[in-house]
């Protein structure tokens, strides 16, 4: 976990909100969490979708999620 991701205190009240499944293949809450890091992390920082840090994924994958 770096620094400005939800901790999990932040995470218990968020977490069940967001659906653990997607579609035909399902997606695990831990996903969720470092999805919802990644956009955090990209407007907090200010920097392109395709410089976002790579502990939180494909860049794509958040900004596909981030625009839903």
């Amino acid at each position: 976990m770096g620094r400005g991701d939800v901790s999990g205190a932040e995470w218990e009240p968020i977490g069940p909100l967001l659906s653990s499944k997607r579609g035909r293949w399902t997606r695990h809450a831990e996903d969720n969490r470092r999805f919802l890091n990644g956009m955090l992390h990209v407007s907090r920082v200010g920097c392109p979708w395709c410089d976002m840090h790579k502990r939180y994924r494909k860049w794509n994958s958040v900004y596909v999620l981030f625009r839903r």
